[in-house]
């Protein structure tokens, strides 16, 4: 059996200055999440201007802010370039949040191993790409990983952490350890898969609303509205094996997969397969502007941004453990 490469990153807690590739809207919001943690950020983007990072990164600050972060001087901890060059050389991780397309990450693999030390883990923060085939034509695969956020990744903490074919577990184990380090909640899964789990989850939720709207059995508006006054509120605090186990009652998941499970079973077979045609694809589009009346999507992600910091604040509060029995 051939022996695992090795991989020796900088132990954590001396990790300081660490590199986004891409400053767009991952990874300008990877930059705050950085930057409000004190870490000092190299940003490089071939296509966006520095001041319209800046200008980003200043409308980010104030939530959090009010998470109880002090981001105080993170402007003077932002270094810009255009393009990758010897500049990275002192990260000790990199983020990488490039466009979506396998091309695009092997190209930017391609210009930044020769610059960055040769154990500096590399997260990527692919959609839906697995880590096999963006590690596949690097010099130094085994440090490469997939470290996939929610958007917005500066206020949700989840990210999903998967290793390639070729990636080093010891890889894995920084990252994770690194991924705490700023905040994060990081998941480590058991094996890669396209589209990593949440966005998996969320494109089964999204196929059935599509397919809600398509059979004309409710507006895109009615489904929002249901999701957000519904189960999106469950789901804020609990997951869906949690939230069935509390629908079980005394008994349990173990009571509601028994004897509930076929009810599942039944709503599988009816749930629908819809096609983005031009015609579906056209009134969904008209259907989503109508019933937000055109409200532009900078005010919809301050809506947002507020709300998730609301929660953040809720969840912080929450009892952990169970209360004491009454005497």
């Amino acid at each position: 059996m051939p022996q695992q490469p090795d991989v020796t990153p900088v132990p954590v807690d001396e990790v300081r200055k660490v590199a986004v590739i891409g400053a767009g809207t991952i990874g300008a919001s990877w930059a705050a999440c950085f930057l409000a943690r004190g870490l000092d950020v190299l940003a490089v983007d071939p296509v966006r201007r520095e001041d319209d990072l800046r200008r980003a990164l200043d409308g980010m600050m104030p939530a959090l802010q009010s998470l109880g972060l002090d981001p105080a001087g993170y402007q003077g901890r932002l270094r810009f370039y255009s393009q990758i060059g010897r500049e990275l050389a002192p990260a000790q991780f990199v983020q990488e949040s490039v466009p979506e397309r396998l091309s695009a990450k092997h190209a930017a693999l391609q210009a930044l191993e020769p610059v960055i030390g040769p154990h500096v883990i590399v997260a990527s923060s692919a959609t839906a790409l697995v880590p096999s085939d963006i590690q596949a034509q690097a010099a130094r695969p085994e440090r490469i990983l997939v470290g996939h956020p929610f958007n917005p990744p500066h206020l949700i903490p989840l990210v999903e952490v998967s290793g390639g074919a070729l990636t080093a577990p010891p890889a894995l184990e920084w990252a994770v350890e690194f991924y705490l380090s700023v905040g994060k909640a990081p998941v480590l899964l058991k094996r890669e898969a396209y589209g990593h789990v949440a966005n998996r989850l969320a494109a089964a939720l999204f196929r059935e609303a599509v397919h809600l709207v398509a059979e004309g059995t409710a507006t895109v508006e009615d489904i929002d509205e249901v999701v957000t006054k519904g189960p999106g509120l469950r789901w804020a605090l609990q997951g869906p094996f949690t939230t069935y186990h509390l629908a079980g009652g005394g008994g349990g998941i173990a009571h509601y997969m028994r004897h509930l499970g076929p009810t599942q079973e039944a709503r599988w077979r009816t749930l629908g397969d819809p096609k983005l045609t031009d015609d579906l694809v056209d009134r969904i589009v008209r259907d989503v502007q109508e019933a937000l009346a055109d409200l532009p999507p900078a005010h919809l992600a301050r809506i947002r941004d507020a709300g998730l910091v609301e929660l953040h604040r809720l969840k912080q509060d929450l009892p952990t453990a169970p209360p004491d029995p009454p005497p």
